[in-house]
């Protein structure tokens, strides 16, 4: 397929998603540049997976389009999802390595699993990819025997096993001391400027998001709050997006779950809590 013009690689357009009554994305148009690191921030629950799940054609929008590469995902069927996905890799949160398979073994599967190469050439390929995320003496491990930082690099080492053109990652911060996350974060920069990619990471760690992306998306309530650079995002005076930058308790988003008052709840003569028939005592 010869190279687009097209600046962005993923493009959604007035694209909505929800699950029956709950709507999760309403009425959204975002670009994600090609061959640049795009962060996807906001509280939980805001539709940050979700979305990567859309542009993988795990799931479908009720309504809008979906661009890779210019050709709409929302109308795929399932031979040209699949031949899509070939050109996406996918870290998925805490890697979700195969624990019957070594890490050679694990890096190897797509490569099994989606081409014809001979196994000398695949072993070449996965001690390179290895080699990339810094463990290429690990090969030779299995799952339970690395640590949770390396079983991410691991799974980062599969997601671009197969040279795709976009990868997806799912909360690659989540749960690393701060060794582990600084490196993460720098092999997110290092392997997408190195390898030409584009890449897009879900994240709630704001150091180390701004200090690796170049253009920065905050979603709340179903709605885009702002995107930009970094730097744009940090100056921005919407209130939840000041909120958020700056690790606030109040704002828009609040601590409380709506409810009663406190007065209605602890003064007086308070209504008793009603109990819905056959909830668990």
């Amino acid at each position: 397929m010869a190279p687009s013009s097209n600046p962005s690689l993923v493009e959604l357009r007035h694209l909505t998603f929800g699950y029956g009554e709950r709507v999760i994305l309403d009425d959204i148009s975002l670009s994600v540049p090609r061959g640049k690191v795009t962060a996807l921030m906001g509280a939980s629950g805001g539709g940050k997976t979700t979305i990567l799940r859309l542009i993988g054609g795990q799931i479908r929008a009720q309504s809008g389009e979906l661009l890779f590469d210019g050709q709409d995902v929302t109308r795929m069927d399932q031979a040209q999802i699949y031949a899509a996905r070939r050109r996406m890799g996918m870290l998925f949160q805490f890697g979700a390595l195969f624990a019957d398979l070594s890490v050679y073994e694990n890096v190897a599967f797509p490569l099994h699993e989606h081409t014809d190469l001979p196994e000398a050439l695949i072993r070449d390929i996965v001690l390179m990819k290895l080699n990339a995320v810094g463990l290429r003496g690990a090969r030779d491990l299995m799952p339970s025997e690395v640590s949770g930082g390396m079983a991410r690099r691991i799974a980062l080492a599969r997601a671009i096993a197969l040279d795709p053109e976009l990868v997806m990652y799912d909360e690659p911060f989540s749960g690393l001391d701060p060794i582990s996350l600084g490196t993460a974060a720098r092999l997110i920069r290092h392997l997408n400027d190195a390898m030409g990619l584009t890449s897009i990471f879900v994240s709630h760690e704001l150091e180390q998001t701004f200090a690796v992306a170049d253009h920065v998306i905050i979603l709340a309530n179903g709605k885009i709050a702002t995107e930009g650079t970094p730097e744009h995002v940090r100056q921005s005076t919407d209130p939840l997006v000041y909120q958020y930058v700056n690790a606030l308790p109040d704002g828009p988003v609040q601590f409380h779950y709506p409810g009663p008052s406190v007065e209605e709840d602890f003064g007086g003569n308070p209504k008793p809590v009603a109990r819905q028939s056959g909830a668990a005592s």
